[in-house]
């Protein structure tokens, strides 16, 4: 949570469209908001899986102080309690990241591509000699107007 290990899996169970992921944390000073996200994430080359906890709310220490995350009170609270549940989503994976960056590769080197690159940016001189001519012209008419008023 917040970056620093507080516990580890101790338990996977895979259905057909979930996966419960069993955690064991390390201290019952450790408070997991419920209003949380929770997203899995792949670390490292070697695709290390860890569990992201990040708290969406300041957590103020008046609000942990009367908390036993053993105690049936404990469900009342904004926090997570001992054998309770929170549902997550998939995170960051270097196969979506391998699959992005293969798509960018294949777009750009599609011809057609550059042949869009090529006609903006012809298209976008000519508008700007354009704005140069206009610009030139009204400056010129100002100056005469201006000129004539003296």
């Amino acid at each position: 949570m917040r970056g620093i290990s507080i516990g580890y899996v101790k338990n996977i169970k895979m259905n057909l469209n979930t996966i419960l992921v069993l955690v064991h944390i390390k201290s019952s000073n450790i408070f997991v908001p419920k209003n949380a996200i929770i997203e899995t994430s792949q670390t490292g080359l070697l695709n290390d899986s860890v569990i992201d906890i990040i708290p969406l709310e300041k957590i103020l220490v008046e609000n942990v102080k009367s908390v036993n995350v053993f105690s049936k009170t404990c469900l009342d609270s904004k926090f997570l309690c001992n054998l309770s549940h929170a549902y997550g989503e998939r995170g960051l994976n270097y196969d979506d990241l391998v699959r992005a960056a293969t798509r960018i590769s294949q777009r750009f080197d599609d011809p057609r591509f550059f042949n869009l690159c090529y006609m903006f940016l012809q298209n976008s001189i000519e508008i700007s000699e354009d704005i140069v001519n206009i610009t030139y012209l009204f400056h010129y008419a100002l100056r005469n107007f201006l000129l004539n008023l003296i």
